[in-house]
């Protein structure tokens, strides 16, 4: 008689109490700020109600005042641009019996931005949509006025420049142009005027310096003055000897003359809006 193979019987089916315990589930949703385990994709815990007061308090002491500022330089940039048509008027009733080529003109640009051209200089007069900050250590930051009110650390600022008005008449994209003047302006309506040499404006202290016509009637006079004062130079003969055909082509000429360029009454630092270099 053969031996029978022993029967192999079939595995019992797995219990799921004799299952091995599974790793707990990992959730990559975003971290909780106190310290309780994380949320599960699209379900985030509330915020934490000190997180949306610093978010209030920031919007409170300092969008509100950035906004009140920039209400106070736009009005400010307005009343420039209606002292700045008046001046030109005044200018040219002067000028015109003596020598009637002689063109002054006000050209406006845009709600940011115009234009005072005399003879063969140009002033552009801009308007910054940002409201900025300096250092601890300049211009009127150190001032008992600044330190006694936190908004008044906050700036509007219009500029000055001075070009030649052919290089924007013929397009001459190298030519330069040159910083003049600097008006700051605060939440008081009140101003810090700052810029070359050439402006001879005395010191000032910005808690007696309202802004008024008078003020904005001087800033521009200053940087009409010193724009006239800055002769151009023309070039050694050694940087004018040859011209390249794009030269030709976008109209520049060959020989270019440079203002002499201004000096500041002291080093400007960086500007710096909302604590980043601008």
């Amino acid at each position: 008689m053969e031996d029978t193979p022993p029967t192999t019987s079939a595995a019992a089916p797995l219990r799921p109490e004799d299952a091995a315990p599974s790793a707990p589930l990992t959730t990559t949703g975003c971290p909780n700020s106190d310290g309780l385990p994380t949320h599960a994709p699209g379900e985030p815990g509330p915020t934490p109600e000190d997180r949306l007061d610093q978010i209030f308090e920031g919007l409170r002491q300092k969008s509100s005042v950035k906004q009140a500022i920039y209400r106070n330089t736009l009005a400010t940039f307005d009343l420039l641009r209606k002292v700045s048509q008046e001046l030109v008027v005044e200018l040219s009733r002067k000028i015109t019996p003596v020598d009637s080529t002689v063109v002054i003109e006000y050209r406006p640009v845009n709600d940011m931005e115009f234009h005072i051209r005399f003879s063969g200089d140009l002033l552009v007069f801009v308007l910054h949509s940002n409201i900025v900050t300096f250092p601890e250590d300049y211009g009127p930051m150190e001032t008992k006025y600044v330190q006694d009110d936190f908004r008044r650390r906050f700036f509007g600022h219009i500029m000055a420049y001075n070009f030649m008005a052919d290089s924007i008449k013929y397009q001459r994209m190298n030519d330069p142009g040159y910083l003049v003047g600097r008006l700051l302006v605060n939440i008081d309506n009140h101003y810090f005027l700052e810029g070359v040499q050439q402006l001879e404006l005395p010191d000032n202290d910005m808690s007696d310096n309202r802004i008024t016509a008078d003020a904005l009637k001087l800033f521009v006079e200053s940087a009409m003055i010193a724009a006239v004062n800055n002769d151009l130079i023309a070039p050694p003969l050694d940087d004018i000897q040859k011209i390249s055909v794009k030269q030709k082509l976008e109209n520049q000429q060959v020989s270019r003359a440079r203002k002499v360029g201004f000096s500041f009454s002291h080093e400007q630092p960086h500007i710096t809006i909302d604590g980043l270099p601008y």
